[in-house]
């Protein structure tokens, strides 16, 4: 039996212990309340492993350098004890997350946005989001009733601009419906060239608006209308099409979209973070297929594990976004 317990909810162990304990059978039993395998070098890292596959767990790999493909997540001693914390507070959307990107990486992005939903929707049924649905009332929407995406088009350039500054452009469902219909004119008209959507406002947008979050009728009815209204699968069919230009928050769907354009210009005061397993969840509006075929599984991993906020600079250097120029620069 494995004994390594560093505290609750999760294990230390070597690198060729991980690979005798992933292959042993009864897993179930020898990780009973342990969310988190914190596999550490020696020497045989790079050795054959099995991937930890549905194994409800997530993988951190403790060394420096290049990870090993198994882990879910390589991080360095602050950022692990962190790590720890964040899975110990929610585990279920933790592991969730990891057992997810796993598969997605691996999918088309149809099938990537489907399982997406999919879990999504299970965890809004879950204790976690309860509890932080329960401290978090929902503020309705002061302007109700304004429109939320402007629509311009300029011979074959379409421009749509995200107008709810107020809430700093989050996500309500009237604005997932109104872009959503405003991506659509580009998809039947092939005599548009090019979509560039960009954000009124301090921000470009701040993600899914924390105020509507739970409202849905019921999970169910929200994967379903998830799979037949997403902004974000039209955005990856127009890709060749789409320039995002993003700036200030940029955080949960707003980057999980824009990730999907085939260029995406931020303005240097751009922050990107991925706060959604904090409160229960996982990324929602396309970020787990998005995010890792641009930075790969295991920064994504890293950005919703830990919730961290990075600025443009990294953003650019691990190549989530293309391009760093200030709002006076771009081209209209």
């Amino acid at each position: 039996m494995f004994l390594y317990a560093a505290g609750i909810g999760h294990i230390d162990v070597s690198t060729s212990e991980y690979r005798e304990l992933i292959d042993r059978p009864y897993l179930d039993e020898i990780l009973a309340g342990v969310a988190l395998v914190i596999a550490h070098p020696d020497g045989s890292e790079h050795d054959p492993a099995p991937p930890p596959g549905s194994t409800p767990a997530v993988v951190c790999w403790a060394g420096s350098g290049d990870a090993p493909v198994w882990a879910d997540v390589a991080l360095d001693a602050a950022d692990r004890a962190t790590l720890v914390e964040q899975v110990e507070r929610v585990p279920q959307a933790s592991i969730s997350l990891a057992v997810l990107l796993r598969q997605t990486e691996l999918l088309p992005i149809s099938a990537a946005l489907a399982a997406e939903s999919a879990v999504y929707s299970m965890l809004q049924g879950g204790p976690e989001f309860a509890a932080w649905r329960a401290a978090t009332p929902a503020k309705p929407d002061p302007e109700p009733d304004r429109s939320t995406v402007l629509i311009d088009r300029d011979g074959d350039r379409l421009s749509l601009t995200l107008d709810r500054p107020h809430r700093h452009n989050a996500i309500s469902m009237k604005v997932r419906d109104e872009l959503y219909a405003a991506l659509t004119i580009a998809v039947v008209d092939d005599s548009i060239r090019e979509v560039v959507v960009r954000g009124n406002g301090p921000s470009f947008c701040s993600g899914g608006d924390l105020g509507e979050f739970g409202s849905r009728p019921d999970p169910v009815t929200a994967h379903v209308t998830r799979l037949t209204r997403s902004p974000a699968a039209l955005i990856e069919r127009l890709r060749d099409r789409v320039e995002m230009r993003i700036h200030g928050s940029t955080f949960g769907g707003g980057i999980e979209m824009a990730a999907f354009a085939g260029r995406v210009v931020a303005e240097p005061d751009t922050r990107v973070a991925l706060p959604e397993v904090s409160l229960g969840l996982i990324p929602g509006a396309g970020g787990t297929a998005s995010l890792t075929r641009r930075i790969g599984r295991q920064r994504t991993a890293a950005l919703g594990l830990l919730g961290t906020v990075i600025d443009a600079s990294t953003a650019l250097e691990w190549g989530l976004v293309d391009e760093l120029a200030p709002r006076a620069d771009w081209r209209d």
